[in-house]
């Protein structure tokens, strides 16, 4: 955790598009000022695209909380191809097991993280049967990678690519 607190915290204005850990992107609706307990606190409001649900992030704990700005075309381009990688060990290990090993790296927001939980659910799809718990994860991780993805990159340029197309069910 300590590397996190040397990161430089984004600056974000009204309308922005963020991503919060486990929810997806959200876009920054308002900046308010509250006093709580005699200190005034800066925060951002976040309204989850997916959800509508609201989220108020101090502006002190952006970095702690993990809200960060949607990823550039170049990243974008890394976790494509994440996702196209078909050389991958899917660990032999319980359903449940790999379920919670799962959720921490969704939890974490890394978008590089998530795009391995896809590709790794994709690839052990192909093989067996997922149980209940990880065909919802699936939807998760596609849900948030795709919502981010489409506005890192052009919507089209995604529906251009097979195995894109193929994991998002294009």
């Amino acid at each position: 955790m300590a590397e996190a607190q040397s990161q430089v915290a984004p600056i974000f204005i009204v309308g922005d598009y963020s991503v919060y850990p486990g929810h997806g992107v959200g876009k920054v609706v308002a900046i308010e000022i509250k006093e709580i307990m005699g200190t005034k606190i800066e925060f951002y409001c976040v309204q989850i695209v997916e959800t509508g649900m609201k989220v108020m992030v101090p502006k002190t704990n952006v970095v702690s909380v993990g809200l960060r700005p949607i990823i550039s075309k170049e990243e974008a381009g890394k976790v494509m191809g994440i996702l196209k990688e078909k050389n991958v060990k899917i660990d032999n290990q319980t359903w449940n097991r790999r379920y919670r090993e799962y959720m921490e790296k969704i939890k974490t927001g890394s978008v590089y993280e998530i795009a391995e939980v896809l590709r790794d659910l994709f690839v052990l799809k192909v093989d067996k049967e997922l149980s209940f718990g990880e065909r919802k994860m699936l939807d998760t991780a596609r849900g948030l990678l795709m919502r981010e993805l489409t506005l890192a990159v052009d919507g089209d340029e995604l529906a251009q690519q097979e195995e894109v197309k193929q994991i998002f069910g294009l």
